[in-house]
């Protein structure tokens, strides 16, 4: 039985180590950072295939997820439940992507669908993953930070490198770059559901169990800085759609979302000492939909 490594305590690394040790393996998570300072825990992790390709790889994964995210929601203590989320256009031009058609996405006007969709309280779930993590058996440690995949304990022969923007120089991918994202999280709201447009300025909110997310952003950067009048617009733009007076603003946040103009990386190579890594990155918007797909991959290619 192998002995796996994973680099990376986001979404990612978590999902797919909680899955690596339920299947019986000896694994163990590192991380520089705890999952409540990784870009993962900054995200609003609404279910949709946002940001990531190619399409016909991304989709497969997202769905596996859904399924997945579905049935967690029926427990409280995942932070996961299923909400209906309102896209919309301001133009008025927007059509119903066909794998929505099979989660029975319907028009309501011109320029607007909507359909239910799981919603994993990033405060809550990250938490729920690493408890059920420790329950399979698996290890995790925090403060390391690796250079290069040699760098893990040979004892270790597999390594699967769940880095996100951080494998740009852990593997030196120079597909790799930054999409910066701002968030606002401001106080609960009485929502009936989660809205999101992407046409400029993209905005998005979030309604969650203590809080609501507002969002966002999207640029090419590695800023970490909020940025306060970004934070002024977001709130403004939110509540002009939203219809409601400016809430309280809770915290302000950035992510740098892992995007990777040849698609998202999950495949088998060779580190420089001969070991197997396996990458699971480059997710771009879409950690938190793709995880469970993608650590399934990640799975079988341990397998073969």
């Amino acid at each position: 039985m192998h002995r796996i490594a994973i680099i990376g305590a986001g979404v990612s690394g978590l999902t797919t180590g909680v899955l690596l040790a339920e299947q019986g393996y000896e694994t163990q998570v590192f991380a520089a950072e705890p999952p409540a300072e990784t870009t993962s825990a900054v995200a609003a992790a609404m279910w949709f295939p946002y940001d990531a390709e190619p399409v016909e790889r991304v989709i497969p994964w997202a769905l596996e997820s859904y399924e997945i995210f579905r049935r967690l929601s029926g427990d409280p203590a995942t932070g996961v439940s299923m909400m209906e989320l309102r896209q919309f256009s301001r133009t008025g031009e927007l059509n119903i992507p066909r794998w929505a058609e099979s989660l029975n996405a319907r028009t309501t006007r011109s320029g607007e669908f909507v359909m239910t969709v799981p919603l994993s309280d990033s405060s809550i779930y990250l938490g729920y993953l690493q408890m059920r993590l420790a329950a399979a058996g698996g290890k995790f440690t925090t403060g390391v930070r690796f250079e290069k995949p040699h760098q893990v304990d040979p004892a270790y022969d597999v390594i699967v490198n769940c880095a996100g923007i951080g494998a740009r120089t852990l593997v030196a991918d120079p597909d790799l770059e930054a999409h910066r994202g701002q968030v606002v999280v401001v106080e609960k709201l009485e929502l009936p559901g989660a809205v999101v447009c992407d046409d400029p300025p993209l905005m998005y909110a979030i309604p969650r169990r203590n809080d609501c997310v507002f969002g966002g952003t999207n640029e090419i950067s590695d800023d970490l800085r909020a940025d306060p009048s970004v934070a002024a617009a977001i709130v403004s733009e939110c509540s002009a759609v939203l219809k409601i007076a400016p809430p309280r603003i809770v915290a302000t946040r950035v992510g740098l979302r892992p995007y990777r103009k040849s698609g998202v990386r999950v495949e088998a190579g060779r580190a420089t000492d001969g070991r197997t890594i396996i990458h699971n990155y480059g997710h771009g918007g879409a950690g938190f939909t793709l995880s469970w797909g993608c650590a399934h991959t990640v799975l079988e290619l341990i397998r073969g």
